[in-house]
């Protein structure tokens, strides 16, 4: 058993396989999931496990060169805007916010879905996987 990191044996495996440029979407219990790429469903009631904490985690195994979320966020959701904000500051480009009608068509490409139980609108990310070296 590992001593570190994650431990959940579906989302490692999953992660150990991402390539550069490999699309994550981390998202809420209420973003649509496409049909297509690996999901791993970590929503175990109402708010748990929270978005960031999962993306938090994320962030710490994966290298990260941009990402996306719905522009609606700033609206309905200030405190994922915020925590967004906060978390991808270091990207080189930042965070990019597009309508979420595209978030949702740009979804359909990602290569791993990582449903956190995270019940507000908006707490969704879509990350760009980037390499080490």
């Amino acid at each position: 058993m590992k001593r570190a990191g994650i431990l959940n044996r579906h989302l490692a495996g999953a992660l150990a396989e991402l390539g550069h440029g490999d699309g994550v979407l981390v998202c809420d219990v209420g973003m649509p999931i496409p049909p297509g790429p690996r999901v791993v469903d970590l929503a175990f009631r109402a708010g748990v496990p929270a978005f960031a904490e999962v993306l938090d985690g994320l962030l710490e195994e994966l290298v990260v060169e941009g990402a996306l979320a719905a522009e609606e966020v700033d609206a309905a959701n200030p405190a994922a805007a915020a925590l967004l904000r906060h978390r991808l500051a270091d990207l080189g480009p930042g965070l990019q916010l597009v309508p979420h009608a595209r978030l949702k068509e740009l979804s359909a490409v990602a290569r791993l879905v990582v449903r956190t139980g995270e019940a507000r609108p908006y707490a969704n990310v879509l990350l760009r996987c980037g390499v080490f070296f």
